[in-house]
């Protein structure tokens, strides 16, 4: 579910989003979630020193207080 809603949120910030997509490695503790971008679109991902991917994080963070576990985002270029 919270990797579905990064996805989505993420192709409404990018010029690409039909390029957009995600992958979710999970364990016990930790969701990591990799969102895979166009190279054009990484910098809107992260935005000026991080603020945008930061404020990301924020958002999900509050889903960790209903399952406990932690979660990691990261953004890559999508290797065509």
């Amino acid at each position: 579910m919270i990797e579905k809603f990064v996805e989505e949120f993420a192709k409404l910030i990018v010029s690409h989003p039909e390029e957009i997509d995600s992958k979710v490695d999970e364990s016990d503790e930790l969701y990591e979630i990799t969102l895979y971008a166009h190279p054009e679109d990484l910098g809107k991902l992260i935005g000026k020193e991080g603020k945008m991917i930061g404020s990301i994080k924020n958002i999900i963070s509050g889903c960790k207080a209903k399952n406990g576990k932690n979660y990691k985002i990261n953004v890559k270029v999508k290797q065509a």
